[in-house]
């Protein structure tokens, strides 16, 4: 295949990744805009969400679209639960100081890990996509128009309808009481208190939304990655990494860092290899670190 070709599916693929990093990444971001928490334990919510997406899947019969649909909206309602019990219990009792609750992300890390492998298994298990229909795609080469490029439609819904929840998401943000609630509390804590807003439950609701998103990250990849119960590293380190970039709470910074890192990522692996993609990722990160360690988007600190 001609170097026009193959750039075109990996960046294809890169959309993919982009996509879905977005959405767990802005999970990551929006925690700590609202909460000025460091939650550690967020690419265990992504696993979690995957597992219960197979859980929910194969549990349930008839035509895989079904099971999917089920998936879609259990999983993140169960790990958004989970999140939110777990800040009601863990981190409300911490008074949210930022050392002790990276300290006690990292404990929910593990609980998180070994529970889902005492309940489901150490063994990667697969999703079958509720439709997977071949596309070819055309190509252009000078004058020419060549053929034999395929994707598959299920890859196209994946960044269809992360658009159309990110979209959803900015108008929650912007359009609702909610939103209103949740961005107050995230100027001032204490001024919003006074105000008769619940802080604590505005807390919990943000954590447990952060924990849905990733969660509802993970049911779109899984028929396409595996789900296991130690899928959870590369999507935290990446959060970090898009989150970094984009600067810390910048939802904008977010969603252009993920774009950068996921086409990278995708393009990368594909001419080189998935390391490559990580180191230079890492760099990025350095890079930013030493020259606008606000990040691209967010705040200079006061």
């Amino acid at each position: 295949m001609d170097f026009g070709p193959q750039l075109f599916l990996a960046s294809l693929d890169g959309m993919v990744t982009a996509a879905v990093l977005a959405l767990t990444a802005l999970g990551l971001s929006l925690v700590f805009g609202v909460m000025r928490v460091v939650n550690v334990a967020h690419g265990e919510f992504f696993m979690l969400g995957a597992v219960i997406a197979w859980f929910v899947a194969s549990n349930i019969g008839g035509h895989a679209a079904i099971g999917f649909i089920a998936a879609l909206i259990i999983a993140p309602l169960v790990v958004g639960a989970i999140a939110a019990a777990a800040d009601w219990i863990v981190l409300k009792r911490l008074d949210y100081e930022p050392e002790a609750t990276i300290v006690a992300t990292i404990g929910l890390l593990y609980i998180l890990q070994q529970g889902a492998l005492v309940t489901f298994g150490p063994v990667a298990q697969a999703v079958e996509p509720p439709f997977n229909k071949r596309i070819e795609i055309p190509w252009f080469e000078g004058a020419n128009v060549g053929w034999g490029l395929f994707t598959t439609s299920y890859k196209l819904f994946v960044i269809g309808a992360t658009i159309a929840i990110l979209i959803g998401v900015w108008l929650l943000l912007s359009r609702t009481k909610i939103g209103l609630v949740m961005r107050a509390t995230q100027l001032d804590r204490e001024t919003a208190q006074a105000f008769g807003i619940p802080v604590e439950k505005v807390y919990a609701l943000t954590f447990g939304f952060g924990a849905a998103l990733a969660a509802l990250a993970a049911v779109l990849i899984v028929p396409i990655q595996q789900a296991d119960y130690l899928m959870g590293g590369d999507p935290l380190l990446l959060s970090f990494i898009v989150v970094i970039i984009g600067g810390l709470g910048s939802l904008r910074g977010t969603l252009v860092a993920a774009l950068i890192i996921g086409m990278s990522d995708g393009i990368i692996s594909v001419f080189f290899t998935p390391t490559l993609a990580k180191i230079i990722a890492t760099l990025a990160v350095a890079m930013v670190l030493v020259f606008r360690p606000q990040g691209l988007f967010g705040a200079k600190a006061q």
